[in-house]
Formats: C-alpha cells, structure tokens, sequence
C-alpha cells in the first residue's frame, strides 16, 4: 500500500502521524510511505533521517493526498486537507466528529474511507488510541492550570501547593477516567487539594484504590458537581462519552458564580467541552475570560509536547496501520471487531451510532455496509 503522511497544519500542531520507527516498520513490511518535507520537525527529526529509512520526501501535502492510498494523520483534517480527499482513500486520524457538523459533511461528501483513532476500542474495554494523549492532557492540564492561576495570566494569583501555612488550591476534577486519573497524579504531586467527581462507582473505586486519601473522591449529581466547582480555585474537565459530545456538566450559571480569577481547563473540547461557557482555543492564544473566571480550552493540548505525544501515540497506532496496509482497510476492518469500532464514515454514510445521532445523520452498520 501506498502510505501517505502530511505535515500537520493545525494551529501549532507539531506532531507526525508516523514517527520514522513507524515508517521503517511499514517498509519492511513492504509498503511505500511518502512524507511531506518538515513533517517531522517538530519532533526534531528531519528529512534525511526519513530518506535514509527509505521515505518518499515529497515537497507538498497536495502530492501526497494526490497519490496515497492511506493518508495517517494526527488531527483532523482542516477544510484544506478535506478538499483533497478522494473516493476509496483511506483516512486514519483523530476526528472527533460530533462536535463538528462542517466537518462531518465534508468527509461525508468526499467519498474516502475515515477511520477515527478515538472510537477504536479493545477487548479489554476503554480506547486504547485515545488513552496515550489523554495521558497527556490530563498531565498537562494541572500543569497549564497551575499556570493560569498565576496572576498575570488572570488568575487568583495562587500556588497549587501553597506554603507551610497557607493553604494549597482546591482542584475539582470532573471525570475519574484517564484524563482524570492522570491529572490526579499531578495535581497530587504538587500538594493540591484534590476533589474527584464520577457517577460510575467502579472508576470511583478504582480512583480510592491508587489514590486512597490522598484525594477525596466524590459521586457524581447536579448537587455535587455545582457545590464542589463554586469552591474550586481550578477545575479540570475530564468527561467523555466515546463518539458523542461531552455532556455540558458546568453550567453557565455556575461559572457566573465561581471566584473571580478561578480557572476551567476543559480537556474534553475536542468532543466540545463539558462547560457551557467553553469554546475551542489554540496554543497561540490558550486562554480567555468569562465572568472573571479563566478558561483554557486548547483543543491539541498534547501538541504542545509533540515529542513525548508522537510516540507514545504510534505506540498504539502502529500496529493498525500495518493490518490496514497488509491486508487492505476492508479486511482488516472486517477481521477486527475493535478497529471496526473506529470506522466514522465510509461512502458517503455515517457509522459511528453516537455522531450519527448528535449530528442527525441515518446511523449505517459498519459491518453490513463493509460486506
């Protein structure tokens, strides 16, 4: 097959698709693989190290849309790039389709093949090319909220650990899953107080065992989440339904009545944010302010840390590029259950139950429309 890898173009978006570990891997098992000139920059890798493992270095994304058979990505592909898919062509990338009916349409009306890392699932339940960056994200987010808690970027103008003596920040975490569980694991490290809030009472056990009292943790109502977030100093948006947009838990009213110079980081804005007030932003310009509250709502939080992100994404990536490359994206899709929980669109038809319904499109099984 036929692999093509585009440089990404999002807002400061500096991750590759595949890593040159990757693409030698899809060369020996003999695939051609074409990258777009600087693809790799970011994670400081330049073009003769992916010429020496055998790459195609080709001057332009155009090209590469032009001849590959598979196009792997990072992020989604912005209204260029969708300009230039074609019929048959297989996408495999992050989509996050819910939130975006432009998009959606778009991909709808091209014809290709678009496989969603966020919607593969495993045997052993959760979703494994999601999980590396939410990792990521959910570090990342105490780390940017401590940050905009300093007062000149807006905030209370306090430390998240505080002092012998004074006390630390309250941190409410909405969502005890990965994005959630890692930002615990910071947050913890850094001497917050820590308030966690589920409605599944196995992730709230799960989080009592790894945390203990560390952290205290809290069971999800309309009660708890508005009495914990008026206190908080940062709150962590940490909420996901697999393919469907995150549910609004923070309410704009709320926000209204949070302290002057609290903070929202919102790491579910790529499935459209789980706070009302919350609107995708950019590493360019992270921040902005509603009722004297700060909200961060990047929406490639782990592009700002392409390096550690890249790999650890193609960790879990990899493995699926070559079933779709060695066997042809229709087999590999048929024979794999979970990879077939991926598939989003496929000619012309959306296959993914929860975009189809947020987005009200006819919902058409994967598995039937593949044979």
């Amino acid at each position: 097959m036929l692999i093509g890898v585009p440089r990404e173009i999002k807002n400061h978006e500096y991750r590759v698709g595949m890593a040159p570990a990757s693409v030698r891997e899809a060369i020996k098992h003999g695939h051609q693989v074409l990258v777009e000139t600087t693809a790799g920059a970011g994670i400081g890798v330049n073009d003769a190290e992916y010429a020496a493992i055998g790459a195609e270095i080709v001057d332009n994304a155009a090209e590469i849309f032009a001849r590959a058979e598979m196009i792997v990505k990072v992020k989604e592909p912005q209204a260029v790039e969708r300009a230039m898919l074609r019929e048959g062509q297989v996408l495999f990338t992050y989509l996050h389709l819910a939130p975006d009916p432009e998009q959606t349409r778009e991909l709808v009306e091209s014809g290709a093949t678009c496989i969603a890392y966020e919607t593969v699932t495993s045997p052993h339940g959760g979703l494994p090319l999601l999980a590396p960056m939410s990792k990521v994200a959910g570090r990342m987010a105490i780390q940017a909220g401590a940050y905009c808690l300093e007062h000149p970027h807006g905030g209370l103008g306090m430390l998240l650990g505080g002092v012998p003596g004074v006390d630390p920040a309250k941190v409410v975490i909405l969502g005890a899953g990965v994005v959630g569980t890692h930002a615990t694991h910071i947050a913890v490290g850094m001497g917050a107080d820590v308030w966690v809030i589920d409605r599944n009472p196995e992730a709230l056990e799960a989080h009592w065992k790894q945390f203990g009292r560390s952290t205290n943790s809290v069971f999800s109502t309309e009660d708890a989440i508005e009495r914990h977030v008026l206190e908080a100093d940062l709150v962590i948006g940490g909420v996901l339904i697999p393919g469907a947009e995150a549910p609004k838990l923070v309410t704009a009213e709320m926000v209204r009545a949070m302290k002057p110079g609290a903070v929202i980081v919102d790491v579910a804005i790529d499935q459209g944010g789980c706070c009302e007030t919350s609107r995708p932003t950019t590493h360019a310009e992270p921040t902005y302010i509603v009722d004297d509250v700060v909200h961060y709502c990047v929406a490639n939080m782990p592009g700002g840390v392409p390096r550690t992100s890249t790999y650890a994404l193609n960790n879990v990536t990899l493995p699926h590029v070559i079933a779709l490359a060695d066997k042809g994206y229709r087999q590999a899709l048929m024979d794999d259950r979970w990879l077939r929980d991926g598939l989003n669109v496929h000619a012309g038809k959306i296959t993914q139950r929860e975009v189809a319904h947020d987005l009200e499109y006819d919902y058409h099984d994967p598995e039937s429309l593949l044979s």
